[in-house]
């Protein structure tokens, strides 16, 4: 079974316009990315895919392979699709495609293998990493989004509200989604053919359309802090972490 790892990644971010090339520790994010990926020994490829030179131009000055996609992706999901049509690479339908989004600062190879098992052991079409929430403030954000999932690891619901409610217990265990997501090659092909469904337009979550149409998906978690890049404020926290993350040795 082939394992690849793709990282979607684009300057036009509304938030944080340039984001994948901002630096925290005078790397940039999509370099922190990319290496940290590459730590995964369970991993046989891994490539950045984007519609940017500029990134392009870094990921090669850094030894990362690149695939250069259209702009016209709505979705991260569509562009990795893309990456893996690009990429030369013969496919078999249960193959895995390990998408890692170009702003998962913190991800480890720990998190990208525990996809990996998971994955081997179900074969769910979809297996999407949740990391423990420790602030506050994250559980009420709304650029946050909380996922609330069955004793069996099925997921249940993604939201950007506040899930579970803390009204009766106030530490309730709260589990934010990561950009860690694995697809079955046959399935992240078929994904992008289903339509979209109510509750995915209104939380502007895609996953839901998985769960929305009735499909499995699968949850693992890490009780290592997560820090997706959405604004400048998430950049100067996850520096803040990886000053004293080990793993940054492996490549800085």
């Amino acid at each position: 079974m082939k394992k690849i790892c793709v990282i979607p990644a684009r300057m036009g971010s509304t938030r944080f316009p340039g984001k994948p090339l901002a630096t925290a520790l005078g790397i940039p994010v999509i370099v922190h990315v990319a290496k940290r990926c590459a730590l995964s020994g369970h991993i046989d490829h891994s490539v950045v895919a984007t519609c940017d030179l500029e990134i392009k131009n870094v990921c090669e000055e850094n030894g990362i392979a690149v695939i250069m996609t259209s702009d016209q992706h709505e979705r991260c999901t569509d562009r990795v699709s893309e990456a893996i049509e690009k990429c030369g690479w013969e496919f078999k339908d249960d193959d895995f495609v390990l998408m890692v989004q170009g702003d998962e600062i913190l991800v480890t190879p720990a998190m990208l293998d525990s996809v990996i098992d998971e994955y081997e052991r179900t074969r769910s079409p979809v297996v999407n990493l949740l990391s423990t929430i420790y602030a506050a403030q994250d559980h009420e954000d709304p650029n946050v989004v909380k996922v609330v999932s069955a004793p069996d690891q099925r997921a249940l619901y993604f939201s950007r509200a506040p899930i579970p409610s803390r009204y009766r217990d106030s530490q309730a265990p709260s589990y934010q989604q990561t950009g860690v997501i694995g697809f079955s090659r046959k399935f992240l092909r078929e994904f992008s053919e289903l339509p979209q469904t109510p509750l995915e337009k209104i939380e502007s979550i895609d996953m839901l359309r998985v769960l929305e149409h009735g499909l499995p998906l699968r949850v693992v978690y890490t009780d290592k802090e997560t820090v997706a890049v959405d604004v400048p404020y998430d950049l100067e926290r996850a520096e803040k972490i990886l000053a004293t993350d080990p793993l940054v040795k492996n490549y800085a």
